[in-house]
Order: structure tokens, then sequence, then C-alpha cells
């Protein structure tokens, strides 16, 4: 009787100072990683984008930005790979001030291993270093239509390429740099091409080793300058035992890198038509990780739901392994800011990213 009453007593003093302290140390303590990944801005659309971090993000106490950026910037490393309407230095810090100021984390995103092409076009790395194609044999079409009879989803970089490093290395910290940002967020989603037969370098090897040894490698460059790797959590995942298919997951064995790669990897764990409890999986792998929703409002809401469950629910070693949760976008900029402001009264059930984004902030605002 005596200890029940201690144990009473501590909660009571614990539930008080719950109740008394600020707003956002609660919620802190409840969802560290509140995120919003997006597409980098065009220069033409900087202004609206800052106004929106401004006006929408900072209320709703969103900490973390992925920005995907690629190869959007005015690069001076490697000018060749800057694209067409790439931000400069002066574009890309009138963010960092703006997320500064409101205590924003900013993590850089440039797509590595995977989606070195999109449709019937390669990107800036394979188009100005067609040399480090992992699949060189197989020519982008005309018009792309999937499934196709080279299996062509995206193009992959070949990893052992011996000029590839070089290159990526020399961009990725330049946009660190620029971005003054402490980590860096490598992709790394949907590779379907790794370790090919016809590729001179990789043939014959073990493409989980593959891709472990990618993460790795990144992993290690960014850890000499204190920075910390975020990476797509998909190709860790069986798609074949689990029934993930292989979108949000591996069928061509990548996911045994799960026990290869360094643990301080940062996982982003994404499933857009079902809330699959897949950050349970990563966390007892002795992984952080942050649930990635999209365009479905009731897939977000139960992940929010679960991810402060967990953290609820489990043992202190595992608790802090749950970050948080992260809205994606996945369409341009310009575009998701149009259809949210221009559509500001949806039905909360409609499967949009920008009603997404609304309804999963509402869910955690009333945490």
């Amino acid at each position: 009787m005596k200890n029940c009453s201690l144990f009473i007593g501590l909660f009571f003093i614990l539930f008080c100072l719950f109740i008394s302290a600020p707003a956002q140390t609660k919620l802190d303590s409840v969802l560290p990683v509140r995120g919003f990944c997006i597409d980098a801005p065009r220069p033409s659309g900087l202004d609206s984008f800052v106004q929106f971090i401004d006006k929408e993000l900072v209320p709703r106490k969103v900490n973390t930005l992925l920005l995907l950026v690629d190869y959007r910037y005015q690069f001076k490393s490697h000018p060749e790979l800057a694209d067409s309407f790439a931000l400069s230095k002066a574009d890309i810090k009138k963010i960092v001030k703006a997320c500064r100021e409101n205590n924003i984390r900013i993590i850089p995103q440039i797509n590595l291993l995977g989606h070195q092409s999109w449709a019937n076009h390669p990107n800036k790395l394979l188009k100005e270093y067609p040399q480090f194609d992992e699949t060189p044999e197989v020519k982008m079409p005309e018009k792309y239509v999937w499934p196709n009879a080279d299996n062509l989803y995206c193009k992959s970089y070949c990893p052992l390429h011996p000029d590839l490093h070089p290159v990526l290395f020399a961009v990725i910290d330049e946009l660190c740099d620029v971005f003054e940002s402490d980590a860096f967020h490598a992709g790394m989603d949907e590779v379907f091409y790794i370790g090919e037969d016809k590729c001179p370098r990789c043939s014959g090897r073990d493409k989980a080793e593959l891709f472990a040894d990618e993460v790795r490698l990144i992993h290690d460059h960014l850890a000499q300058k204190g920075r910390e790797i975020w990476i797509w959590g998909d190709r860790l995942l069986d798609g074949k035992t689990t029934g993930l298919g292989i979108w949000e997951a591996s069928n061509n064995t990548t996911y045994r890198a799960i026990d290869m790669i360094p643990k301080d990897v940062m996982i982003c764990d994404w499933h857009y038509e079902r809330p699959d409890k897949t950050a349970v999986y990563f966390a007892m792998k002795g992984f952080r990780v942050v649930t990635c929703p999209w365009r479905d409002p009731g897939v977000a809401v139960s992940q929010v739901s679960d991810m402060v469950g967990f953290r609820l629910q489990s043992t202190p070693e595992m608790k802090k392994r749950f970050c948080g949760l992260m809205e994606t976008t996945w369409s341009r900029t310009s575009s998701f800011l149009k259809n949210f402001y221009q559509m500001p009264q949806t039905p909360s059930t409609e499967n949009t990213s920008w009603n997404c984004f609304r309804v999963m902030y509402e869910a955690i605002d009333k945490l």
C-alpha cells in the first residue's frame, strides 16, 4: 500500500510538470520530428515559398524541412550539373534565414543511386556523365510506358564507377554548406537497377552489399563533417515476405542491407495506401525512423496515432527511435501552393497532398 501511494504521488508530480510545461516542449516530447517534404522552388516562386514557410509551416510547428533540390542549385564545384532554373546562393539564403528564425531544420536532398532518370530522359548527372550509367544498354524510349520489356522505371548510376564519388561528394558538400545543414537526404528509394549482369563492375556482386556499401560510403563522408544521412526506407524492406511489393519494398534482395548499414542512418518510412507498421521493424533493428504520409488524410491520421502510440508504449531504448512524421508532397512547389490556397475548403477525406498536409497537422495540433 505504501509503495502504491508513493507511485501515485510520483505520477501526480510528473503529470503536473507535464501539463505545466510549454506547449512546444510537450509537442517535442511526443513528436520530436514534425516534417514537411517538398520540391525546391524555382527562382520565380521563391518569395511565395518563403511566405509559405512563415504563414503555414511555422503556425503548425513544423520543425524539419526536407527540400528536394537535386541539381536545382547553381553549383560552383560542378556548374555543368546545374539545371537551367537552378537557385542561386542568395536565393537559398532567403530560405535558410526564414527557417533559422523559426527553428526549422533544413535537410537538402539529391537523389542518389536510383532515380537518375524520369520518363524518357536522364537527369543531369547521367546527361553530363553518361559513363556513370549502370545500364547503358537500356536506351531511353521516345515514349515511356510502364511496364516495359527493359523493366525501366528510373535509371541508376553504377556505385562502383571509379570517377563517380568525387563528383557526388563535391556537390553534396556544396549543397550542405550553402544550406548550413547538419544532415543530408540521399534518397535511394525505388532502386530497380543495381548489380546488373551486364555491368562490367557490378556483375555478380551481391545487390544487398552493393546497396549497403553505397549507404556506408555516403554516411562516412558526411560524418567527417559532423553531418548525418537520411534515406527512404523502402529498399530495406522485403517486398515478397511482407506483401508490400516492388514500390514500397524490395523484390531484388536489397532488403538484407538493413543488417549491413550504420545504425545512425535516419530512415524515412513511407507508406501511402495503408498505415503499415514497418516503423516498428526499423526501430527493432536499431534505427531511428520517421513515418511519411502523402495524400490520404485517413492514412496520415492513423500514422500520427501509431507514432504517438509507439513512443508511449515502448521501452526507453525503443521510444527514442520513433522520431515523428513528415508529410511528403511529390509535386512542383508552385503546383502545391496553388492548390493549397485555391482549395482551402476541400473535404477532409479528399486524397491530395495539400489536404493531407492540413489534416495531418490538425491531428498533431490536437495532441
